[in-house]
């Protein structure tokens, strides 16, 4: 207990759930500060491995003492600092302003990130708390230091749901104001973070060089006092005299930390529409996301526009606005991966337009007892340009290939690979699991997911009727899906000459 009394974490009210990081996993005790989500918890439990019981004040602590031991061995912090930076990390969590990734919660020797969720940094009356994105930008600029016992020459800071924010600021992603929204907002980032950096190396000594250049913020913005802060912020640290880290904004795939965080999208991705499918008592069913909810509190006639899918070009002109300050190129976007869950379905929000279909779609089905989840989005003409899977009993190996996967797909779709051509490669194709197809009433059976997913989208979106299904037989465990793999494999051609003499003396018999 002494790691929790005497913290914000002191009496504070939890809420206790069983629940499982998927609609098939195994339920676990959970336990989550009152008011959250039940998704909050769910990302918890996927973020927290094994099937005990877990709170988040003790799984949390495990991080943050982590990084405090590391960072006095170091000598990086004295007892007042290291507690300054616990205060602030819970401070954090709490306001869900803030967490690690999946990699520090597993304590794996994964490289460490940090990301801000922009949106929560709103204040009730929609105004941004740019001292409070700075301090938190500090924060974790020292988190992250202190976990890599301040050896860490490059750190991964980021932040995600952009266009969470901008919905609620009534601002459209597609707008000049948008992008200058962005890029002020990786400015001040990139600012404050190079500052801190600054700071360490005064007192650990330098190790990268000050940039001599670097491109102006926005002079105006639609938040008051971000263009001049962003300024401030750069200005300050070309005052310096040498940094401590040579890179530390970055923007990274998301985790179910972003979840966890109450974010919709990862990083700069545009948002996929004003409603989420979730499964309810009688089914699936669409709900409004937590952008639109936003949006409609700002701009409750203008949440289909301000949510409407955007084009290509307008997703690389977003990006080419905010890569100047950041110190890594950002990932193909994708959207935050996600199991659709339980809940109690509500009335749409005043004002919300509900397209789900002219934004992209949301596919369940059950093939050989396991079920998945398929999410797509589409551009303005409604073809397909994301890709998203959900895996409910398959291991996080498995899990990640298939994220990797989809991502792969995402990026030959934006540079231009026709969708037929994957249906073609991928349909068929066999691998556990396999078998009888549930909930979806045109395919009754797949030899693996990614044969329900391709012909799935090839019905949606080519219209293609000629895909027949595979017999039970195709669908075996022993089956060989092409003539191809069907072909004997021995008897081998073998070797016109005999191995050297020299090489046959090297073989040993073994009894």
């Amino acid at each position: 207990m002494a790691r929790i009394n005497g913290t914000l974490w002191e009496g504070m009210a939890l809420a206790r759930h069983r629940l499982g990081a998927d609609p098939d996993a195994a339920l676990r005790a959970v336990a989550i500060p009152a008011g959250w989500p039940v998704e909050a918890g769910e990302a918890l439990a996927g973020l927290v491995p094994g099937s005990r019981p877990i709170s988040l004040p003790r799984a949390a602590e495990a991080w943050i003492q982590r990084a405090l031991s590391r960072g006095r061995k170091a000598g990086l912090m004295d007892d007042s600092a290291a507690n300054h930076l616990a205060e602030g990390l819970r401070a954090l969590l709490i306001t869900r302003r803030g967490a690690p990734g999946a990699e520090v919660w597993r304590g794996t020797a994964a490289e460490a990130r940090y990301v801000l969720n922009l949106p929560a940094f709103l204040d009730a009356d929609a105004s941004f708390d740019l001292e409070g994105f700075a301090e938190a930008v500090v924060l974790g600029v020292r988190f992250l230091d202190a976990l890599g016992n301040g050896r860490a020459g490059r750190l991964r800071l980021g932040f995600c749901d952009m266009a969470g924010l901008l919905a609620a600021l009534g601002l459209a992603y597609d707008s000049d104001e948008g992008r200058r929204v962005a890029a002020g907002l990786a400015a001040l980032m990139r600012g404050v973070a190079e500052g801190e950096s600054a700071a360490m190396a005064a007192r650990m000594g330098a190790r990268e060089p000050v940039a001599l250049l670097w491109p102006a913020p926005p002079d105006t913005t639609a938040l008051p006092g971000l263009a001049e802060a962003a300024s401030a912020a750069l200005q300050a640290v070309g005052a310096c005299h040498g940094l401590r880290h040579g890179a530390i904004i970055a923007l990274t795939p998301a985790d179910a930390a972003e979840a966890l965080l109450g974010a919709e999208t990862a990083g700069l991705f545009p948002a996929a529409g004003s409603t989420r499918a979730v499964y309810t008592a009688t089914g699936a069913t669409e709900i409004p996301t937590r952008a639109a909810l936003a949006a409609a509190r700002m701009a409750p006639h203008r949440v289909g526009q301000l949510l409407a899918p955007v084009s290509e070009t307008a997703r690389k002109t977003m990006a080419e606005a905010v890569l100047p300050f950041l110190h890594a190129a950002p990932p193909a976007p994708v959207a935050v991966p996600g199991p659709p869950r339980a809940h109690v379905e509500r009335p749409a929000a005043r004002g919300l337009l509900a397209h789900p279909r002219s934004t992209g779609g949301s596919f369940h089905a059950s093939v050989g007892g396991h079920r998945v989840a398929m999410r797509t989005a589409e551009d303005a003409e409604g073809k397909l340009r994301e890709l998203a899977f959900s895996l409910a009993k398959e291991g996080a190996a498995y899990r990640s290939l298939m994220d990797a996967f989809a991502q792969a797909v995402t990026i030959g779709l934006s540079h231009g690979v026709a969708l037929d051509d994957y249906v073609t490669a991928f349909s068929y194709t066999r691998f556990g699991p396999a078998g009888v197809v549930e909930g979806d009433g045109e395919i009754t059976q797949a030899t693996s997911v990614l044969d329900w997913a391709f012909r799935r989208l090839a019905a949606d979106y080519l219209g293609r009727a000629d895909l027949p299904q595979p017999s039970e037989a195709d669908c075996a465990p022993d089956s060989l899906s092409t003539a191809a793999q069907q072909s004997p494999l021995l008897p081998l051609d073998l070797p016109l000459t005999s191995a050297p003499e020299a090489r046959r003396r090297n073989f040993r018999i073994v009894a």
